[in-house]
């Protein structure tokens, strides 16, 4: 169903939805009329809003969808629900199937990669190609985030202790937010004062955090889960990784699980946040990539 009010910020041509899945409603914004359909599935810290910038350019010739994960933006925030990646996954999938367009050509980013990657792998029906722009996964290097003493960062476990972020984190939301956007290289033509604010409202409120923790908490829960699930069932979708500093941590990760073709690009002079820094070259790659496998059929492993 389309919303008859907007929520925060939105663009033209652009139009607001609601799907209930079973387990969550999500909010998720359409625009493009014709082309392949296209799906992108946000990370942390941020909502559909951080493809601003992209959107515009891959619906001049794809159906294109942005989705707020359960937990985040304007979907559901039900603290009797459940989060992580595996509730998400199967959204995206209900998802899919609410939007009715057919397979999708998915890019996720940052921490949604282990919720994309398993959506992808269980269900490749679903699934024209993946790219995956700097993320990584779960038993692939994620882990190393989170190890302070060799250069990972502090935030990363905080968010994934149970209970802490919801506890500690009410009216220091644009303390949190400014701090990672500042980190992961924002500029002000990048990320906007107007920007940071959608995304502070965004996390902001009762039961704010729960998507965030939920998605944090699975690395430390993994217990070897990911590795078992992309050991059996490898992504057989074309794949394509991009990078944005210097490690090239998503090739890396994503040429260990994709077994069938495999891309990988790098944006130079680009910080964490690709998809709000450099959507005219995000975008000129993912048309580039998706070009070459648009009717490409998706393979089911026997």
């Amino acid at each position: 169903m389309s919303d008859t009010t907007t929520p925060g910020l939105t663009l033209p041509d652009v139009t607001h939805h609601r799907a209930e899945l079973g387990g969550a409603e999500l909010h998720y914004v359409a625009a493009g009329a014709s082309g392949s359909p296209v799906l992108l599935v946000h990370g942390w810290p941020e909502t559909w809003w951080a493809f601003r910038g992209l959107i515009p350019l891959l619906a001049a010739s794809h159906r294109v969808h942005a989705v707020d994960l359960r937990g985040f933006g304007a979907s559901s925030k039900d603290p009797r629900a459940t989060y992580g990646e595996a509730a998400s996954a199967e959204d995206l999938h209900r998802l899919v199937a609410h939007l009715d367009v057919g397979p999708v050509h998915l890019l996720c980013q940052d921490i949604s990669g282990g919720l994309a990657v398993a959506f992808a792998a269980q269900h490749p029906d679903d699934v024209l190609s993946l790219t995956g722009v700097e993320t990584t996964l779960a038993g692939y290097g994620l882990e190393r985030l989170a190890d302070v003493n060799h250069g990972g960062s502090w935030h990363v476990g905080f968010l994934g202790a149970p209970g802490i972020p919801e506890l500690l984190l009410g009216g220091h939301e644009r303390d949190l937010l400014g701090w990672a956007y500042d980190v992961m290289g924002a500029t002000p033509e990048s990320v906007t004062p107007a920007d940071l604010d959608e995304f502070v409202g965004a996390y902001s409120g009762p039961d704010a955090w729960h998507g965030t923790s939920g998605l944090y908490r699975d690395l430390f829960t993994d217990a070897g889960r990911t590795r078992a699930l992309l050991t059996d069932k490898p992504l057989t979708m074309p794949v394509l990784a991009v990078d944005g500093p210097s490690h090239p941590l998503t090739a890396d990760t994503l040429r260990q699980v994709a077994a069938g073709d495999f891309a990988e690009a790098r944006i130079e002079g680009v910080g964490h946040l690709v998809a709000q820094q450099a959507p005219t070259e995000l975008a000129e790659i993912v048309l580039g990539f998706l070009a070459g496998v648009r009717n490409a059929p998706v393979t089911q492993r026997g």
